[in-house]
């Protein structure tokens, strides 16, 4: 009965799970934008961040339906990997950079930023 409660705890805890990554992904674009400075307004966080929100999501659907939880590292790395590899692609697509630097900022940003929330997450959790 225990183990039920957890993972209804969890999977109603998903949408804020998401947010977190989206938080992560936002700080990520608006601090590489002010470091170059291109301006932290509206229009340019969108052009910037859209690729990026497109393979958070793509992550997120790939986890819909399994066992896997957005909160676990393993849904963790899932989520990670599809948001940076699916937003590198659709700057390739769109014309946007992807210097080697660039992508290598990338996936440590976010990977220590998706994967710090977790790991976080998961220590609050057990206290509960």
């Amino acid at each position: 009965m225990a183990g039920r409660t957890v993972k209804r705890r969890a999977k109603a805890a998903q949408p804020a799970l998401a947010i977190a990554d989206l938080v992560s992904v936002l700080v990520f674009v608006a601090i590489g934008r002010s470091v170059h400075d291109h301006g932290v307004h509206a229009s340019g966080l969108v052009s910037t961040a859209w690729p990026f929100v497109v393979g958070l999501v793509t992550g997120w659907i790939a986890l819909t339906g399994r066992r896997r939880s957005g909160a676990t590292l393993r849904g963790g790395a899932v989520v990670w990997l599809c948001t940076v590899v699916v937003g590198m692609l659709l700057r390739v697509i769109a014309g946007q950079g992807t210097t080697l630097a660039f992508i290598l900022v990338a996936f440590a940003f976010l990977g220590l930023f998706m994967f710090g929330w977790r790991i976080l997450f998961k220590r609050v959790r057990r206290r509960w």
